[in-house]
């Protein structure tokens, strides 16, 4: 039946970062549509399937704000101490090697009711279903899925045109439709991309002894392998996600070998802190580029999350860098809302602009920065890196520095 609706913003795509922002946006008083391709079941139950996400200390904070963090329906894991160290394959990691842990940055803690934390490992499972519930039930929003949608913008606002004859009519559209965006395309928004040619792989593994909250980040020749600590599942009592970056023909010759073999190879990488490992789950692989958008706003439209950026995922900060897009925006799109002013002028945009675009860029320049320092196995870039990895060790006003980044404050 076809129908017209206005809201203040239209957010296009319900993933992670698309729906965070429009709960945050209508737990605001925001009138907001949300649309996107797929269904989105309020009671969806997924099996294990080995992807999880690392949310940031400041992530979590704007999860709270739209309130998904007490919806997800399985418990997150704290990450209290992140190990970053340097090595080759099969070999014992370089002694010169760098530990954080959360108690000597605890000031800078956001002050949430549990302990202190550099991050929660969250399933990917979870927070989808903590989404489809919390989607539904929202006054301020009307939720269209599955739909597609035909966007129209000019100065005076944006029309949104759905195949079932719905017509929406908004003041701001969202992109949120992750890399290939086609609002972003759309509106003439150039872009750059790198390739690196890696493969990024993502599992779980079970693991015989506990990995007591703490991350590890081994730089390798063909790319950063990340083990990240998650919370017991039906599937193992000691598990650990893993970002196992290689290069592209390498990956491809692992992708190949059955869980047993596969699971040695990690064996290889992660070292024997935790024991015999074991394959849990799917293994997931994607090529890893990152890509560069020249300008993140247009008349009456917004970028967030993938479509306003990509990068490499050596510090695991892809997805935290797209809720960090979400906390701004809200928060400009709610006081423009509040106070009878346009939520997709001209202002509100440009201090989007301002609170994102430079931050971005310098998020991926300092990843892409750090990929091309680490992966590589020349002996006096490896012994430079080494040595630096010792001296932020030891210089605690820096090391607090980079402990606070890596918590997303500050």
């Amino acid at each position: 039946m076809d129908q017209k609706l206005d809201v203040d913003v239209c957010v296009v795509g319900a993933g992670p970062v698309g729906g965070t922002l429009a709960a945050c946006l209508a737990g605001g008083g925001v009138r907001t549509a949300l649309i996107d391709r797929a269904p989105l079941p309020p009671m969806e139950h997924p099996d294990f399937d080995g992807r999880a996400y690392a949310i940031a200390a400041g992530s979590r904070r704007v999860l709270e704000q739209a309130g998904l963090w007490a919806r997800l329906p399985f418990a997150a894991n704290p990450i209290r101490g992140i190990r970053v160290s340097d090595g080759r394959v099969g070999r014992p990691a370089s002694r010169l090697h760098l530990h954080f842990d959360v108690d000597e940055v605890a000031d800078a803690a956001p002050p949430f009711e549990d302990e202190p934390a550099f991050g929660w490992m969250v399933e990917a499972r979870a927070l989808r279903m903590a989404l489809n519930a919390h989607l539904n039930g929202l006054p301020e929003l009307s939720v269209f899925a599955p739909a597609e949608a035909q966007v129209e913008r000019d100065a005076a606002g944006a029309t949104v045109r759905l195949a079932d004859g719905t017509e929406i009519r908004a003041r701001l559209v969202v992109a949120a439709e992750g890399r290939r965006s086609a609002l972003r395309e759309q509106a003439g928004i150039a872009v750059t991309h790198l390739p690196y040619r890696q493969t990024g792989m993502v599992f779980a593994i079970a693991h015989e002894h506990p990995h007591h909250d703490v991350a590890l980040e081994h730089f390798l020749p063909g790319g950063p392998f990340a083990q990240l600590p998650m919370a017991p599942a039906e599937v193992a009592p000691n598990i650990s996600a893993i970002v196992w970056t290689e290069r592209d023909a390498m990956a491809k010759h692992v992708l190949g070998f059955d869980d047993e073999r596969f699971a040695r190879e990690v064996a290889r990488r992660l070292g024997d802190h935790l024991g015999a490992v074991r394959m849990i789950g799917r293994r997931w692989s994607y090529p890893l580029s990152a890509m560069v958008v020249h300008g993140i706003t247009a008349e009456r439209l917004a970028l967030v999350g993938d479509a306003a950026h990509g990068i490499h995922p050596i510090a695991g900060q892809g997805l935290n860098l797209g809720f960090q897009d979400v906390g701004p925006l809200a928060d400009l799109v709610i006081a423009a809302v509040q106070a009878g002013e346009d939520p997709g002028g001209e202002g509100v945009l440009r201090g989007y602009r301002a609170a994102r675009g430079p931050a971005v860029l310098a998020m991926t320049a300092m990843t892409d920065g750090l990929d091309r320092l680490f992966s590589n196995d020349l002996r006096p870039v490896r012994l430079a890196r080494d040595l630096g990895i010792a001296a932020v060790n030891r210089i605690g006003p820096l090391k607090r520095l980079f402990m606070r980044r890596a918590m997303g404050v500050g």
